[in-house]
């Protein structure tokens, strides 16, 4: 406070030719001016405090998801190679690239000056073994990557232990983080040269040569378990160019004369070069490093992303609940001008002049300026942990060069921003008129202009309201829209992955009822169909599921039969989606014909044709679908249960799991869970616009119930007399409110379509969504009004019931 204090005092002397001593006297009259004034400063100070907390909360949010991977030291020249795949429809964008790029790049582009290959496996079962490399009973799942020595030579984590050169460059090598090593060692300074045995695979017994400093938060790369790149081959395709693996991420680090453009054109000849001529649709850009974090069509390792329209929206948010928090300071100072009308006065008389008045005026606004920054540090303390819990993030409030700027600006823009006017409007009083009591709130001035701040209050708040109504809106459709499946009591169990799998498996499920094996992720691959010489020009979904997965899922048949149980493909079930792009009109059409994939090594007839069913998230258009059934490649079983039941159900399955697989994790998740988390941003999103627009109201509000109590004491003698003619308190109500009544109308007429705008263009981001109809404006316009007359109403009440003989003999 004495660091502003200071600062304010030195450019306000500076800038208005006053000394450092007359400053001071001027702060002295304004805190002894405050003193008398306690409910007006009460207001302002909440109003101002709620604003500018709500503007911090953001600015941190900001700072934070603009501070992704920025403190590599070559962060403007790293980029990934992303692949860019031509369609019918446009470019579909992904992270990955084919294995053998990286190779290919260091032989064909030497200029390069670094490249590495980072490939991306979650929730892998990882044992703990002990000296001898024998097993122990410590088994957890994690997160694990593969990775190219080199690849901590691109980007700055910093070893506690180890040779960041050396510790990945030999088959079966680990490193791995401080938290980690303390989770599953106690103490970091003892994990170098312990074993961990990744997938409860004997050939992957990895010892642990490197520990990491834990990496931070800001960073695209959750690094905990990092295995050496040599430990992934074998299950990788090293020599496929045409499979862009969204696992694996492949990095450049550009040379300082060499710009992403001039290597796009040589990305070209590159992707010529190697790529098989069936496959010359698929390609590659470099993508940099600072546009990762906020481009969700390429994706993340950590699954999240903070596009910049966000961003602009938050910082856009932020400011206007700064402005409208000023509106209430200017709305309640100039209402409060008859109060102070005789006081300036006196002051002109005694020879003040317009300048003293202002500064004086601004040194009031100085200190409730002030007292609301710290009151909104306070604030954001306490919300804080709230805020993050929604966006599961760990903000914090820390002193900083960035921070403290941030205040002091605020603190300098509020003070001007809230008390320029007002100082205008109270300095430039008629002291004839003010002292002969000629002064009223029409004399003040400024009353059009209250009007229309209140107007711009209400039109941000209610554009806020429609916002969130929308945006709620969006995300019940999401819930409750149905999908074309059953998906209520399904419980998902990935299946151990280990050489006697598919025979456990087996096992397994004849001790279980209504269950069904299906591969945890789906394929989009290239076909030929009914003995084509060319592959279609499109990719369906495939999907590999056994018989058991169309009663599981209750998905009705419109043409056909399932595929008969069986370990590989015997038949082809399509949805109807499939036999629409194929060109057929009856499903019945389409049965008997076969689909060829991976060039003839399966090929089958279609059996079966199911209602179309959304096989993701309805963020996206539904795919055409092929299922069939193919044991090799299933991930999980699928398992209906009684709802009536759960726990007792839930903890047979747990204990016939750990029968068959005594050396794997146990883990479970419903399927309405991972439904529900295709869509975590946009709950995040309603959230936060619920919290806004609920701040938004509240500052509306406070200052409209301010401008009420001030509107009711320059109006007592008005009330007392209508009410000695005769006027109800009904009518003396409806005085007071129907200005506000008919300004937040205004308000909602301007709010409409500026939000309809807005939520319209945001809604275009999902292949199904909602209609934006008449019921959300109507909903709106009645909350704000209700909000309204709720927050008038007392003040109105109060002075309509007053005693008409005290209000006569007020002055």
């Amino acid at each position: 406070m004495a660091f502003f204090l200071a600062l304010l005092t030195y450019y306000s002397c500076s800038s208005l030719n006053t000394s450092p001593i007359m400053f001071k006297n001027y702060l002295k009259t304004a805190w002894q001016n405050l003193r008398s004034h306690k409910s007006y400063v009460a207001i302002n100070t909440i109003g101002l405090a709620v604003g500018i907390a709500a503007c911090l909360l953001i600015f941190l949010l900001i700072q934070y998801e603009t501070s992704f991977d920025n403190f590599h030291k070559d962060k403007d020249r790293i980029y990934r190679v992303a692949g860019a795949t031509k369609t019918r429809i446009g470019i579909n964008y992904s992270q990955g690239s084919a294995f053998p790029v990286a190779e290919a790049l260091r032989t064909d582009y030497p200029q390069l000056e670094k490249v590495a290959r980072i490939y991306g496996r979650d929730n892998q079962q990882i044992t703990i073994l002990n000296d001898n490399a024998n097993a122990t009973q410590i088994k957890f799942k994690e997160n694990v990557f593969f990775a190219e020595p080199e690849f901590f030579d691109i980007f700055n984590f910093p070893f506690l232990a180890g040779d960041s050169k050396t510790a990945l460059s030999e088959v079966n090598t680990a490193v791995i983080t401080q938290e980690i090593a303390e989770k599953y060692f106690g103490d970091w300074h003892t994990a170098i040269g312990k074993f961990i045995k990744y997938d409860n695979d004997k050939n992957r017994v990895c010892k642990i040569t490197g520990v990491l400093k834990n990496t931070p938060a800001n960073t695209d790369f959750p690094l905990q378990i990092v295995l050496s790149f040599k430990t992934a081959q074998g299950e990788d395709g090293s020599t496929d160019w045409s499979n862009q693996d969204g696992s694996l991420n492949t990095f450049v680090v550009l040379p300082k004369n060499m710009s992403s453009r001039q290597f796009d054109n040589n990305l070209k000849t590159f992707v010529k070069k190697y790529t098989p001529a069936e496959y010359a649709n698929h390609g590659y850009i470099l993508q940099p490093l600072s546009k990762i974090h906020y481009q969700s069509e390429f994706g993340t390792y950590r699954g999240h992303t903070f596009s910049k329209a966000l961003i602009t929206s938050l910082s856009l948010i932020g400011f206007f609940l700064l402005i409208i928090a000023c509106i209430n300071f200017i709305n309640l100072a100039t209402a409060q001008a008859v109060n102070r009308s005789k006081e300036v006065g006196i002051r002109k008389v005694l020879g003040s002049s317009k300048k003293q008045l202002i500064i004086q005026f601004l040194s009031e606004t100085f200190l409730i300026t002030l007292g609301s920054v710290v009151t909104a540090i306070v604030i954001a303390f306490i919300a804080l942990p709230v805020l993050n819990n929604i966006l599961q993030i760990s903000l914090e409030i820390q002193p900083s060069f960035s921070l403290i700027a941030f205040l002091f600006s605020i603190v300098i823009i509020v003070t001007f921003l809230s008390g320029f006017y007002p100082a205008i409007v109270l300095s430039g009083f008629n002291p004839i008129k003010v002292l002969k009591s000629k002064f009223t709130s029409k004399t003040a001035g400024g009353l059009s202009m209250r009007r229309v701040l209140v107007v711009f209050q209400f039109t941000v708040a209610q554009t806020l309201i429609i916002g969130t109504l929308i945006v709620v809106s969006q995300m019940n459709f999401f819930q409750n829209a149905s999908m074309g499946f059953d998906k209520d009591a399904i419980v998902m169990v990935p299946l151990a992955n280990d050489s006697a799998r598919q025979l456990k498996s087996d096992v397994l499920k004849t001790q279980l009822l209504q269950q069904a094996g299906m591969d945890k992720a789906s394929w989009d691959g290239d076909f030929k169909f009914d003995n084509a010489a060319r592959k279609s020009d499109f990719n369906p979904d495939f999907k590999w599921a056994d018989a058991d997965y169309f009663k599981t899922y209750n998905i009705q048949f419109v043409a056909g039969r399932p595929y008969y149980p069986a370990d590989t493909v015997n038949g082809f079930v399509v949805n109807e989606m499939m036999v629409k792009k194929l060109g057929f009109k009856d499903p019945e059409e389409i049965l008997g014909k076969k689909i060829n994939i991976f060039d003839g090594k399966i090929v089958a007839p279609v059996v079966g044709v199911v209602k179309n069913f959304n096989g993701s998230s309805l963020k996206a258009e539904m795919k055409p679908i092929v299922l069939g059934s193919w044991k090799q490649v299933y991930r999980s079983i699928n398992i209906k249960i009684q709802p009536q039941t759960p726990k007792q159900t839930l903890a047979a399955i747990e204990k016939l799991w750990n029968n068959t697989y005594p050396d794997f994790v146990y883990e479970y998740q419903f399927l309405d869970e991972k439904i529900a988390s295709f869509y975590k941003q946009e709950n995040e999103l309603s959230q936060l616009f619920k919290i806004f627009a609920g701040i938004a109201i509240f500052i509306s509000c406070l200052g409209l119930y301010g401008f009420v109590s001030f509107m009711a004491v320059q109006r007592t003698k008005e009330v007392g007399i209508r009410k000695v003619l005769g006027a109800s308190v009904v009518s003396v109500v409806y005085l007071f409110s129907k200005e506000f009544t008919a300004l937040i109308g205004v308000a909602f007429l301007i709010a409409t379509p500026i939000a309809y705008f807005f939520m319209h263009h945001w809604l275009q981001n999902y292949a199904y969504r909602i209609d934006i109809g008449a019921g959300i404006f109507l909903l709106t316009i009645l909350i704000s009004e209700i909000i309204a007359w709720l927050t008038v109403g007392y003040q109105a009440i109060k002075a309509a019931v007053a005693n008409p003989v005290k209000s006569l003999r007020t002055e």
